[in-house]
């Protein structure tokens, strides 16, 4: 009988050991965590996997991270803009000393953006910018105050969530599944965001300007070399060197690649990944200070995120990784707006990117990262189990992607330049260089195949229609704002066209190579 009962014991065990497993593999196809999965079974479950942190084990690079950071006296101070070139310099990590949160009176911590800091607690009645009031109140509302349950949240305003009040809309509707996990932060992490350049100067502005004040460096590639493996002009060397970016220097790492891979001009795709894999082990090379637990994004020239998400990925601890982005698609300018979103992995921490993807940008952006062999190491050594999600949803926008968004002169450039991979290469073809024949894809939304695009309505005055540089300077970015040609006759395209703003016609036809 004892046997028996042996037997059925052992049996469950086995069992029970059989459906952890299973579970855990579907979590690597799902995204779906663990912990998540037992505690649907029953809530018990959660106090055991997920508050006792049996699973879920703080790192020690992010208990680092907490400690107080090093003074800014006792770091290696950076080079002053223009004593050293550009693709030499190394840059120093700062820790930033921005406030983002505030403690109330009741001990509760908001984030100061998304707080409504008027309101000071429940049982308050004064509200900032009044003036205190001169009743006292009586004995009888002071009992009732003191019998009244004190409030110690904080007072979210619109499109901001979470105790904090520090969670934006497009985490709190995205596919975190740990979003009962998040804490702010005593450090914000640094973030960089790296980026490979050709001529989308106007989209690169745009960036600095957006995303300036949250990215704590922009690591810019650029090549003497276009995608197709023609020689061209370092152009934006040029501006960096005749100050057209000196408000933002400072937080510029430029990277030089000063060859073509062997093998590109047959297979472009060969050279469109090598450009992510020099930009990111050339860059990271070169970079004094970076921790662990520090951010790295990795975009396309045409792809900006939105400030409100990078913000929360520096100010919260608790989310998983690697992580995308859901972005709001457009053709040609802002004005021709793409059903649905396009969701690409763009993100990890540092120590992610060099543990599982061996420092190779391409290999976040298209790679899975369970079939990466080192994955299940980092995640033992770190104690997360990695879970791949997105800021964002197909309702919630967490940035913006606008494809070809240049003047006529700029999409011919962008034609002939293009990587003889993407086939049909429409830069091939005499009849698709024509400035006139793309002002007409312009003016109608066309393809280049010929097919016409059925497009959503799009109004600037929506949420998220672009980012906010754009919309303040609407007369300077009119050309990728509203449609230029839409109700125009030929003559008069062609007079806008000769008195565009293209970039490339400002700048000196012959720009010093390195």
């Amino acid at each position: 009988m004892k046997m028996r009962r042996h037997r059925i014991v052992l049996v469950l065990l086995m069992a029970g050991l059989c459906l952890i497993s299973f579970m855990h593999f579907l979590k690597a196809l799902s995204y779906i965590t663990f912990s998540r999965e037992l505690s649907s079974f029953t809530p018990s479950l959660r106090s055991i996997f997920v508050d006792s942190q049996f699973l879920w084990k703080e790192s020690v690079a992010l208990r680092e991270a907490e400690t107080e950071p090093a003074p800014l006296s006792a770091l290696p101070p950076s080079p002053p803009p223009g004593s050293e070139e550009p693709y030499r310099a190394t840059f120093h990590m700062r820790d930033e000393r921005t406030e983002y949160f505030v403690r109330t009176r009741a001990g509760a911590v908001c984030f100061k953006h998304g707080t409504k800091r008027e309101v000071r607690s429940m049982t308050g009645s004064a509200e900032e910018g009044r003036g205190p009031s001169n009743r006292q109140p009586t004995r009888r509302a002071q009992a009732r105050q003191g019998r009244r349950r004190r409030w110690v949240g904080c007072v979210c305003r619109p499109g901001w969530h979470g105790p904090s009040c520090g969670v934006p809309t497009l985490v709190q509707y995205s596919n975190l599944p740990t979003k009962d996990r998040l804490s702010p932060r005593r450090v914000p992490r640094r973030l960089i965001n790296a980026i490979n350049i050709n001529h989308e100067f106007d989209l690169l502005n745009v960036r600095f300007h957006e995303l300036g004040d949250v990215v704590d460096v922009f690591m810019v590639c650029e090549s003497n070399f276009t995608a197709y493996g023609d020689p061209k002009p370092l152009l934006f060397l040029e501006m960096l060197r005749n100050g057209t970016y000196d408000q933002i220097r400072h937080k510029v790492l430029y990277v030089f690649l000063d060859h073509f891979p062997s093998g590109g001009r047959q297979d472009g795709w060969i050279a469109d990944d090598y450009l992510r894999t020099f930009l990111t082990r050339d860059g990271l090379r070169r970079m004094v200070g970076v921790r662990a637990d520090d951010i790295f994004v990795i975009n396309d020239a045409d792809e900006i995120p939105a400030r409100d998400g990078l913000l929360f990925l520096k100010l919260f601890d608790g989310w998983t990784e690697p992580f995308g982005f859901h972005l709001r698609k457009s053709l040609y300018g802002f004005f021709w707006k793409q059903p649905g979103t396009l969701e690409v992995v763009a993100g990890c921490t540092v120590g992610m990117l060099r543990s599982v993807y061996e420092g190779d940008g391409i290999k976040l952006r298209r790679r899975e990262y369970y079939l990466m062999p080192s994955f299940r190491q980092y995640e033992n050594a770190t104690g997360h189990i990695l879970v791949q999600w997105s800021l964002g949803s197909a309702l919630h926008f967490a940035g913006w992607h606008c494809s070809w968004c240049f003047t006529p002169e700029g999409i011919r450039h962008k034609l002939v330049s293009a990587q003889n991979g993407d086939f049909p290469r429409w830069g091939n073809y005499q009849e698709k260089r024509e400035l006139s024949y793309i002002r007409e894809l312009i003016q109608t939304g066309g393809w280049f195949d010929g097919t016409l695009q059925e497009y959503p309505p799009a109004d600037p005055k929506e949420q998220m229609y672009a980012p906010k540089y754009l919309l303040k300077n609407f007369d300077k970015y009119r050309y990728i704002l509203e449609n230029p040609y839409r109700n125009e006759g030929a003559e008069s395209r062609d007079l806008m066209a000769s008195n565009g703003s293209s970039l490339l016609t400002q700048l000196p036809p012959q720009v010093p190579m390195v």
